[in-house]
Order: C-alpha cells, then structure tokens, then sequence
C-alpha cells in the first residue's frame, strides 16, 4: 500500500502530515486540499491549480518546427502587409 505513519489529531482537529508522505503527492504548505469521507476513511487529496497542471508531466509537441516556420511568415506577411 505505502507509506504508513501514525499521528495524532491536535486542537481544532488538526492533523500533521509526515514530510515523506506530504511530498510523495506533491503537497505544500499554503496549498489547497480536497477531504472527502469514503466508508469509515477520510481520503486527503491536492487540488493542484490549472498552472500547475499545465506543468507536470511530459509534454507532446505536435507541430514540427517546420509549421511553426511556416505559420510564423505567414503571419509576419500579413502583418508587414496591413500594419495595425
């Protein structure tokens, strides 16, 4: 299953996440969680903001340098032919 630790629930219901654990799913000091109740468990995961999103994981490019060339004379053309 993982990591396990055992803590204890602090005043006002706080609970202490072990670094090890809090950094195997990327939380921060600051940032957002969702807690939901599944049968007798509550279930603590980061709500990663869209920024972040974009950033994790390997990125695909689907268009060749070649199209980017391309579409980029293309669009300086039409700009050096109708100025703003």
């Amino acid at each position: 299953m993982g990591l396990k630790a055992e803590t204890r629930v602090g005043k006002r219901n706080t609970i202490c996440i072990p670094k090890a654990m809090a950094e195997r799913v990327g939380l921060r000091a600051g940032m957002k969680v969702l807690i939901t109740v599944e049968g007798d468990r509550i279930v603590v995961e980061p709500l990663l903001d869209p920024v972040s999103l974009a950033l994790r994981g390997e990125k695909y490019a689907t268009t060749s340098i070649e199209e980017v060339e391309a579409i980029s004379h293309g669009e300086q053309s039409r700009f050096m032919e109708n100025p703003p």
